[in-house]
C-alpha cells in the first residue's frame, strides 16, 4: 500500500499571497500524477502490442490522436516533427510511447518519439532520440532536443537528424 502526502505551498510576493498549490507526490514511488498517467500509457501500450497492434495504420491512428489532444502550440510542433519524420524515414512504423507520438524501426524499438511541453508542464517540447537511433558522434552527442518554435533551418536539421537516426 503506498502512502501520498500532499504538499501545499503558499507564496508572498510584494505583500500579497498567492493562491495554494496542491502537488501530489507518490512517497514511495516518487511519481507525480503526470508521470505516473504516462507509465500506465505505456503498460497499455505494451499490451496492445503483444496482441500484435505493431501495424502501421494501428500506430499511425494511435499518434495522430495524442496529437489531436494536444494545445495548439505542440500540436502545430509535433504535426511538424510528424511530417518531417515521414518524409525522412517513411520505413519508420508510428505508434505511441508513454503517451507520446514515437516512430519505432521494424523490430518495434522506438527510435525517435515528440514530447510534448504540455505533457509534463515543461516550458518547451522535445525531440528525443533513443539508443537505437545512429546518432553517435565521438564519444559524447545530444539525444534531445528542446523546441518552442521551428523555423525552415531548424525543419531542416531535424530532417538531417532523422536520417541520420535510421542510416
Amino acid at each position: 500500500m503506498t502512502t501520498k502526502t500532499a504538499a501545499k505551498k503558499t507564496t508572498t510576493t510584494k505583500g500579497t499571497t498567492a493562491k495554494n498549490t496542491t502537488t501530489d507526490k507518490d512517497t514511495k514511488s516518487g511519481f507525480n500524477a503526470d508521470e505516473r498517467a504516462a507509465m500506465k500509457e505505456r503498460a497499455k501500450e505494451l499490451r496492445a502490442e503483444a496482441k500484435g497492434a505493431k501495424n502501421r495504420e494501428k500506430g499511425l491512428a494511435d499518434l495522430e490522436s495524442k496529437i489531436a489532444e494536444m494545445p495548439d502550440d505542440d500540436r502545430a510542433l509535433a504535426e511538424t516533427i510528424h511530417r518531417i519524420v515521414t518524409e525522412n524515414a517513411p520505413d519508420l512504423l508510428p505508434k505511441t510511447w508513454y503517451g507520446m507520438p514515437a516512430y519505432a524501426d521494424a523490430n518495434g524499438k522506438t527510435i525517435c518519439f515528440f514530447k510534448a511541453a504540455s505533457k509534463f508542464g515543461a516550458r518547451y517540447a522535445e525531440l528525443g532520440f533513443n539508443e537505437d537511433a545512429m546518432l553517435d558522434d565521438g564519444t559524447m552527442w545530444p539525444t534531445a532536443y528542446a523546441i518552442s518554435a521551428l523555423s525552415p533551418a531548424q525543419e531542416k536539421a531535424i530532417a538531417t537528424l532523422v536520417t541520420r537516426a535510421v542510416s
